[in-house]
């Protein structure tokens, strides 16, 4: 169960969890933006960087089994979301970039769960529509538009990142899972780079920002993350993801000098403001208030005078696997 408010702990390690993927959008957005490197190169780097730090903790926790088979859903989902996150921010800003992954993360995973029977109340869908609309809005034509090509880039890395989420639900070892996808999903990049060879260039800063990239934001991020989820509920790990754009866009603004216009403000109020709704009346439905009208009812009796056992109803089963949020970034 858990706690009604988080630990100082678990309230650091979110902390540091949420800053960490912000920072991914800056190390990816200065990169790539300022033509420090390559597409393709980044996303090997990073996965291969942060392959080589989540290993050596796999096999420490001595969580190395040889008997699973894989799941090549999760590494061709991490694949493609790592390579589109990449070509998207050769154009997009930091803050805009972020805002788009985030909403068609979530929108993804919400979409699922309506198909596989969830279901919302009024509230909800009102968020659920105006996080759309705002999404709509922030790539809709217009001086102030993102290039249509990298928002689409950057809603197919969303997409691909919400088929990973719901594949790793019900996942008891998250940490082996994260390293497993890392490695697999490297050769489906090295394979997908292929056309783009003949765009290849590096620099020391590009590569030390690649590395840095995969190996602390990345790797690093996640470890972090998986340890502050069991002091957080489902719906607050999923609503304090919602700082990461934010995040990234005020990070975007100071080292980047990019405009925060109007669009981008109301699109996230927008995005942002409907999906927290979605996840505050799920919270409300998962986790239901007791109700007392007036006095506590007196414990029923036997028939010798002794206090009976209260009935309990029968349970049934949940053929839904828990959820557990996963990061984003």
């Amino acid at each position: 169960m858990h706690p009604t408010s988080p630990t100082p702990k678990t309230i650091v390690l979110t902390a540091l969890a949420m800053i960490a993927f912000a920072t991914n959008a800056l190390l990816c957005r200065m990169a790539l933006g300022e033509g420090m490197i390559d597409a393709a190169s980044f996303t090997l780097i990073r996965l291969g960087s942060g392959a080589l730090v989540l290993l050596p903790l796999v096999v420490l926790a001595r969580r190395v089994t040889t008997t699973a088979r894989p799941d090549w859903i999760a590494p061709v989902a991490m694949s493609v979301y790592m390579i589109c996150f990449s070509f998207a921010y050769l154009a997009l800003g930091a803050g805009t970039g972020a805002l788009i992954l985030a909403g068609s993360i979530q929108m993804t995973m919400l979409i699922a769960g309506l198909r596989s029977g969830e279901r919302l109340r009024p509230a909800g869908w009102i968020g659920l529509g105006l996080a759309a609309t705002g999404l709509v809005l922030l790539v809709a034509p217009g001086a102030s538009a993102p290039p249509l090509g990298s928002a689409l880039s950057m809603t197919t890395a969303g997409i691909a990142w919400g088929v990973y989420s719901l594949r790793g639900r019900g996942n008891t070892d998250p940490l082996r899972a994260t390293a497993t996808s890392f490695v697999l999903a490297l050769p489906l990049a090295a394979l997908a780079g292929l056309p783009f060879l003949g765009d290849v260039h590096l620099s020391v800063t590009g590569v030390g920002l690649a590395l840095v990239s995969g190996a602390v934001a990345s790797a690093l991020g996640y470890v972090i993350w998986y340890h502050a989820l069991p002091g957080l509920t489902a719906t607050t790990a999923a609503t304090v993801q919602l700082s990461i754009s934010v995040l990234a866009a005020t990070g975007g603004a100071f080292l980047f000098a990019e405009a925060v216009t109007a669009r981008l403000i109301g699109s996230s109020a927008a995005v942002l403001g409907g999906l927290a709704l979605v996840f505050r009346q799920q919270g409300a439905a998962r986790s239901p208030a007791p109700i007392h009208l007036g006095r506590e009812p007196a414990p029923r009796q036997g028939p010798n005078g002794e206090r009976a056992s209260p009935r309990r109803l029968p349970t049934r089963p949940s053929s839904t696997p828990p959820l557990r949020p996963e990061p984003i970034g």
